[in-house]
């Protein structure tokens, strides 16, 4: 099993959902990688913050977020007949950015890693 650090830094003022949002019509961070040399085992998000937001017109709602600089761990099995050798493993990260007012419509962001199998 090895593991994948992938960075994600959110632009001060605005959030996204966490992966586990409190109510369901809220997007969640999702994380999938597409197959390929490593089999996605798992991901691991940072514990989510608590905040209260307040859209005009409304009454305060508690909402489970994300915000600032953040990692998010990837954990994966590396076949018994991986090719040894640098390759590049693929994904998709999903989000909704938001801020105390309005929420952006939802992106979906290409990732990659970069990795080498050796044995």
């Amino acid at each position: 099993m090895v593991e994948a650090r992938l960075p994600i830094a959110i632009q001060a003022g605005y959030h996204v959902n966490s992966n586990m949002p409190l109510d369901q019509y809220l997007i969640p961070l999702r994380l999938t990688w597409d197959k390929g040399a490593l089999e996605s085992a798992g991901i691991e998000f940072p514990k989510p913050v608590m905040e209260k937001y307040q859209a005009p017109g409304t009454p305060a709602t508690t909402i489970s977020v994300f915000s600032g600089k953040f990692e998010l761990v990837s954990k994966f099995k590396v076949p018994a007949d991986a090719n040894q050798g640098p390759t590049t493993i693929t994904g998709k990260l999903r989000y909704q950015a938001c801020n105390n007012v309005m929420c952006l419509p939802p992106k979906n962001m290409d990732v990659a890693l970069q990795v080498d199998i050796v044995r």
